[in-house]
C-alpha cells in the first residue's frame, strides 16, 4: 500500500490535493514593503479590550505601510461559538471605525479573493494539507482515549514532566499501516498527529519584531492537527491559512509566544516561508499592589461595552491604545493635540516588548477629557444627543426640546484657546448641565453649596440688590462691574487688593457676593463662567431662581 492510498484511507473524500489550494491562493500584488496582517478573534464573546487593541495593531501596520488588513474568523472551536459571534465582532469593531479589506462583513457575507474567511469552512483544504503529512510519513493516526490521555498526563504532571504527547508517550507514532487500518475497520475513532522531528533539548534561534532574536527549546510534541470530527485544531489551521493567505506579518499577544516553537516547525513541515512574527506585551492591572494580566472574567474594563455605557468617545479610546502601542505617540499627541492617529507612523521598536502595559484608566479618561472639550458645541450636542438616546430618557428629551438652547450651553468656555475640561465621558454630562434646565432644577431638594456667606437676609440682601441692575445684554466687563457696584453699596470689597490688605473692613470681597450669586442659580460653589452662565438663563429665570431661597 502506498502512502498516498494509506492517506485516503485515514482522510477520505478530499476534494483537492495540497497542490491544487497552492494554486488557487497565489501571490499578491502589492508594492514592496507592504504588509498583510490578519486579525483572527474567535466568535465566542464580547469584544474586549484586549481585542480592540489587537485589532489596531493589525490595522494601522497594514495601512500605513499600503498593505492589506483582513478578518479570519477562527471557529474550529465549535462548542464555544455563540450565536451571531461574527455579527457581533463585525459591528463591534465598526463602532470604533475598525474595517477590513477582506473578510466576513456578516454571518453569510464576505469580500476577497482569499476566502473563505471562516475557517469551518475551510474544513477541505486543512485535510488536504494534512494528508500531504500522512503521505510524506510526517504524520499518523493516534487512537489514545481520553482515559489513556488523563492518565498520561497525570504521570506527567506527579513526576513533573512536561505535558503532551511526544517520546514514549507516542504509543501510536510507529503502529503499522495495517494496525491502522484494522482498528479503523473495528470503529475505533483517532486523530491525526504530526511526527514530530524536534528535540526539547535543542534550542532554536527566533526572531521578534518587537523581542528581538530568542532562543527557545524545539518543539517535540507530537501535536493534534486534525481532530476526531475532521475539524482541524487552531495550530494546523492558522499556519495554513496564514500562508495561503499570504500574511507577511502576525501581530498577537504575549500569551501566544510560547506557541512560537510549534508554528516555526509546522511551516518547516509544510514548506512554507513563515511570516514576520509580533509579539507585545498584555494589557496588565494593579489588584491592590499586585500587577495581573487584565481579566475578561474579574475586571468589567475589560469589556469595550464598559466604555460604550460610560460614554467614552471611540477616539478617545484608541488615542489611549494608541500611546499603548508605541512609547513615543504620547509626546507626539502633546505636540499635536489635534493630530490624527493616521498622522503618526508605529514602528515595531516603539512597542512595550518586556512587561505588561498597565492598563491606566485615569489617563485614559484624560485623554478622554482633552478629546471632548476640542469638540465643537454641535458635537457635543450630538454625541449627547445619541448617548442619551440609548441611556438616559430624560436628558433625551429635554435635548430634543431645547437643541438651541442646549447648544449654548455646551458652548460655555468651549470655544477658546484653552477649553473648559468638564466632562470625561458623555455620562458626565448630564450631572453638569442640569441646573441649565428647570425641568431638573425644581424636580427635587437642592443642597446649595454656600460658602463665607450663609445668613438667608445677607443672602437675599445681595441678590435683591443684583437683580435690580443687572442685564443680560450687558457685555462682560459690564456685568462685573455691576457686581463691583453691588459689593460698594452693601460694604464689601469691590477690589481684591484692597480686600487682602484690610480684610477686616469689609463683610467680605468680590468673590463672596459673586459665589453667592453663583449658588443660589446653580446650587454649586463651582461652574463654569457665570457670566455665560447668566445670560443664558435670562433675567426672568435667575429672578425666579432668587426668588426660591
Amino acid at each position: 500500500m502506498t502512502n498516498k492510498e494509506y492517506a485516503d484511507i485515514l482522510l477520505p473524500g478530499v476534494k483537492h490535493t495540497w497542490e491544487e489550494y497552492e494554486k488557487m491562493y497565489p501571490e499578491r500584488n502589492l508594492p514592496e514593503g507592504a504588509m498583510v496582517t490578519r486579525y483572527a478573534p474567535s466568535p465566542t464573546g464580547f469584544v474586549h479590550i484586549g481585542a480592540l487593541e489587537s485589532s489596531f495593531f493589525d490595522k494601522k501596520f497594514a495601512k500605513q505601510s499600503g498593505g492589506v488588513c483582513y478578518l479570519r474568523i477562527e471557529d474550529t472551536d465549535q462548542e464555544r461559538s455563540i450565536e451571531n459571534g461574527i455579527s457581533s465582532i463585525i459591528e463591534s469593531l465598526k463602532s470604533f471605525n475598525i474595517t477590513f479589506d477582506e473578510g466576513p462583513i456578516s454571518e453569510t457575507e464576505e469580500v476577497g479573493n482569499y476566502g473563505p474567511y471562516i475557517q469551518t469552512k475551510r474544513a477541505d483544504i486543512y485535510r488536504a494539507y494534512a494528508k500531504r503529512l500522512i503521505e510524506e510519513d510526517k504524520a499518523y493516526a493516534s487512537f489514545l482515549s481520553k482515559e489513556e490521555l488523563e492518565k498520561i498526563r497525570e504521570e506527567q504532571m506527579k513526576s513533573k514532566q512536561r505535558i503532551g504527547i511526544y517520546g514514549r508517550y507516542a504509543k501510536d507514532r510507529n503502529l503499522s499501516k495495517e494496525e491502522v487500518i484494522e482498528r479503523i475497520n473495528n470503529g475505533e475513532k483517532f486523530i491525526i498527529r504530526i511526527k514530530s522531528p524536534g528535540s526539547f533539548f535543542n534550542k532554536i534561534k527566533v526572531t521578534d519584531l518587537v523581542k528581538g532574536t530568542m532562543e527557545m527549546p524545539e518543539n517535540d510534541i507530537d501535536e493534534v492537527i486534525i481532530k476526531s470530527d475532521g475539524i482541524p485544531t487552531y495550530h494546523f489551521a492558522s499556519v495554513i491559512d496564514d500562508h495561503l493567505m499570504h500574511t507577511t506579518h502576525v501581530i498577537r499577544g504575549d500569551e501566544w509566544l510560547s506557541s512560537l516553537p510549534k508554528h516555526i516547525q509546522l511551516n518547516e513541515m509544510l514548506g512554507f516561508k513563515p511570516p514576520k512574527y509580533v509579539h507585545y506585551a498584555p494589557l496588565t492591572k494593579n489588584d491592590n499592589g499586585t500587577i495581573r494580566k487584565l481579566s475578561k472574567r474579574k475586571d468589567p474594563e475589560a469589556a469595550v461595552s464598559y466604555f460604550t455605557e460610560a460614554g467614552v468617545p471611540r477616539e478617545a479610546i484608541m488615542l489611549y491604545l494608541a500611546t499603548v502601542a508605541n512609547s513615543n505617540f504620547e509626546g507626539w499627541l502633546d505636540q499635536n493635540p489635534n493630530g490624527n492617529i493616521d498622522d503618526f507612523t508605529f514602528d515595531f521598536k516603539k512597542i512595550p516588548s518586556s512587561s505588561g502595559t498597565l492598563f491606566d484608566l485615569p489617563k485614559l479618561y484624560n485623554i478622554s477629557k482633552n478629546y471632548i472639550s476640542r469638540l465643537t458645541k454641535e458635537e457635543v450636542y450630538n454625541r449627547t444627543l445619541d448617548y442619551a438616546s440609548k441611556y438616559d430618557e430624560e436628558l433625551k428629551e429635554l435635548l430634543l426640546k431645547y437643541p438651541d438652547y442646549s447648544k449654548e450651553i455646551f458652548n460655555i468656555e468651549r470655544e477658546q484657546k484653552k477649553p473648559r475640561k468638564d466632562y470625561e465621558k458623555f455620562s458626565d454630562v448630564k450631572g453638569q448641565i442640569w441646573y441649565m434646565y428647570d425641568e431638573l432644577f425644581n424636580k427635587e431638594d437642592k443642597s446649595y453649596e454656600w460658602q463665607s456667606i450663609t445668613d438667608k437676609d445677607e443672602i437675599k440682601n445681595i441678590l435683591n440688590s443684583y437683580i435690580e441692575i443687572y442685564s443680560e445684554s450687558d457685555d462682560k466687563e459690564t456685568w462685573f462691574n455691576k457686581i463691583k457696584e453691588v459689593c460698594d453699596k452693601l460694604g464689601y470689597a469691590s477690589d481684591m487688593k484692597a480686600y487682602k490688605e484690610n480684610p477686616d473692613n469689609f463683610k467680605g470681597s468680590v468673590a463672596d457676593v459673586s459665589t453667592v450669586i453663583r449658588v443660589a442659580v446653580t446650587t454649586k460653589s463651582q461652574t463654569p463662567d457665570l457670566y455665560e452662565i447668566l445670560r443664558i438663563l435670562g433675567k426672568e429665570k435667575v429672578k425666579e431662581r432668587f426668588n426660591l431661597l
